[in-house]
């Protein structure tokens, strides 16, 4: 597990290096902001239409093998485009090809990853695992960020997606050495009896709807990341606007932002057994406190409003995720994760739109306000119609064959 978190640590820092540059890459090359929305819709794209086709091939295969050569896949990907940019033959066109291709790719990696880790632990301490993969991903996200900056002012932006091949290539190289812990869940293949696209896609599907608790993780998960969460961009506006701050001011708002992931993470490693309903108490939380930094009167107040959003969010986004890895039985976790990666596009594509016309609407202090009334409310509201329909489902209780009618009896299990 600490090789694991080393690699995956290494493959964040690179992979947050590419980010950081690809944006700048399709300005200069086009010099539209629309079209750097666009290379970025293009990668998700593939999540949203074979995500489930990509889980189902993750409880197929051997996840060890297809992790690896899912990085190795990767790795040539970016090493592909730095050759390119090196030489200076990047056009918009191959930008999007190698985009489309890498989200495809995505669709095998990101299931097989983070089952991967969860094998690496015994079944007991996977939420742990779970908190300490998202305490390293805030951390690569901050040391890649930093190293873009210094990588393309020496080297240019082709040093940039050159590291992250190398750091796809570390991690592939570290997997074959990964030895599954005592107590671990093992991974499960195919179920008996069952073949062909039935097993590999519809019976996903069926597990994610027919499941009460993952369709309310669902509707928690979606109404929080179109109303909230996309602090980046509301908080951009409510600083450089209302506040009447400047682009160190976003800066400094940015990396409390940052230093909350990072202590929510390392919290939300601590949990044993989350449940739904601690994810929607922490998202409504948030969304009161996303209210009151609405509100804020001056910068200085939603400094101290931002660190503890940050904390709820990624405490929330670690209890979800260890309940969406871990209710579903072994022979279904690849599915139900690409299933969830198709959903989750959905709501990646759509929120910022939404977001944005909110904003356009209301002022950034209304979508602020306007967003988390509305989470707060959905919550609270999904939470009182729950009670009610538990408090009045009625106890039937069974009658043996012998038994006189009438003389109801309890079964030992009740």
């Amino acid at each position: 597990m600490r090789w694991w978190s080393a690699a995956n640590f290494v493959s964040n820092a690179g992979t947050w290096m590419q980010l950081t540059v690809q944006n700048l890459l399709v300005l200069e090359i086009t010099g539209s902001a629309a079209a750097t929305g666009l290379s970025m819709s293009v990668q998700a794209a593939p999540a949203l239409l074979i995500s489930v086709l990509g889980g189902a091939a993750v409880d197929r295969w051997p996840r060890k093998l297809t992790a690896a050569v899912s990085q190795a896949l990767l790795g040539a990907i970016a090493f592909t485009t730095a050759v390119l940019v090196a030489l200076d033959r990047i056009d918009m066109t191959s930008l999007m090809v190698l985009a489309a291709v890498t989200g495809v790719v995505a669709t095998v990696d990101n299931p097989a990853c983070a089952l991967l880790g969860n094998d690496l632990v015994p079944v007991e301490d996977v939420p742990s695992a779970i908190g300490v993969g998202a305490l390293v991903h805030q951390a690569g996200r901050l040391v890649g960020a930093a190293l873009a900056g210094v990588a393309v002012g020496f080297l240019g932006t082709s040093a940039a997606y050159f590291a992250n091949g190398l750091s796809f290539l570390f991690v592939a190289s570290v997997i074959p050495f990964l030895r599954p812990a005592a107590g671990a869940v093992r991974q499960a293949g195919r179920k008996p009896g069952g073949t062909g696209s039935e097993l590999s896609v519809r019976e996903g599907l069926a597990y994610v709807v027919r499941r009460p608790r993952l369709v309310a993780l669902a509707g928690v998960t979606g109404i929080s990341s179109v109303f909230g969460r996309n602090y980046g961009l509301t908080l951009a506006v409510l600083v450089t606007g209302p506040l009447a701050g400047g682009a160190g001011s976003f800066g400094t708002v940015s990396t409390v932002l940052a230093a909350g992931g990072i202590l929510g993470a390392v919290l939300g490693a601590r949990l044993r057994r989350p449940t739904v309903r601690l994810v929607g108490a922490l998202a409504a939380a948030g969304a009161l406190l996303q209210v009151v930094a609405g509100l804020s009167p001056s910068l200085a107040v939603l400094i101290v409003l931002v660190l503890p959003m940050a904390v709820v969010e990624s405490v929330s986004d670690t209890a979800g995720t260890a309940v969406l890895q871990t209710d579903p039985p072994a022979h279904l976790r690849g599915r139900v994760l690409g299933v969830w990666g198709s959903i989750g596009t959905v709501w990646g594509l759509g929120g910022p739109p939404a977001l944005g016309l909110l904003m356009e609407l209301a002022g950034p202090r209304g979508a602020l306000v306007t967003g988390g009334l509305l989470i707060a409310g959905a919550i609270g509201t999904g939470s009182l119609l729950r009670r009610r329909r538990t408090a009045a489902t009625p106890v039937v209780l069974r009658k043996d064959d012998h038994e006189m009618p009438g003389r109801p009896a309890l079964s030992p299990a009740a």
